[in-house]
């Protein structure tokens, strides 16, 4: 097969399973049923046994980076907290801080300090302007990183918006056994982030980061 040929079809697999994990969501399937092609399948026990002991609801607290941003114009940090409680998690509180790295740092570690905050997200400061600097002061604190988690979502944004998707940093990891996420300052990214990898999977990873 011709290289563009091949590349072609990588695409057109990578395309296809993107669009039967959305129909596996909609019907209720079960993940398990989705492979990569030829990838051998996982024992389909395993994954429902996780889910089954993960939390049905989570508390987050969400922190929007900007300078700009209050809390009126904050749809961000809005639809974020929208689209948690819709899906029965439990907001614990919101915070806007400056693009500054040292009180972004502070923000965070104030919230790790608290017992009941399960999952921090943050918004705002993944990109590559000189003012961006969330990925560099969460990535820092990191103890361990889910490069799935960037990595699926700029396959996802690439989707949307094409070749631009390079430049997130969006990212997530765990910090002292909790879940910490970067995500974008565009509202489009945030849903695009929450509604198809993190309000699926939230309580099953902090299951997961707590054991």
């Amino acid at each position: 097969m011709q290289p563009r040929r091949a590349e072609e079809a990588r695409i057109a697999d990578r395309r296809s399973l993107i669009a039967r994990c959305h129909r596996a969501w909609a019907d209720g399937s079960t993940r398990s049923a989705l492979q990569w092609p030829g990838v051998a399948p996982r024992n389909p026990g395993s994954d429902v046994a996780h889910k089954a002991l993960a939390p049905q609801f989570v508390r987050c607290f969400i922190v929007t980076v900007s300078d700009t941003r209050t809390e009126e114009t904050d749809s961000s940090g809005r639809a974020i907290a929208d689209l948690l409680a819709a899906a029965g998690h439990e907001v614990a509180g919101r915070a806007i801080v400056r693009d500054d790295p040292d009180l972004v740092r502070r923000t965070i570690e104030r919230q790790l300090a608290n017992p009941l905050v399960q999952v921090i997200l943050t918004t705002g400061g993944t990109g590559i302007t000189s003012r961006d600097s969330t990925y560099e002061t969460v990535s820092a604190l990191m103890q361990k990183r889910l490069d799935g988690f960037g990595e699926l979502f700029r396959m996802l944004s690439y989707e949307q918006i094409g070749p631009a998707a390079m430049m997130s940093r969006a990212c997530a990891g765990l910090v002292a056994g909790r879940i910490v996420v970067s995500l974008p300052g565009s509202e489009a990214a945030v849903r695009l982030a929450m509604e198809r990898l993190l309000i699926p999977e939230l309580g099953h990873l902090v299951q997961q980061a707590s054991r």
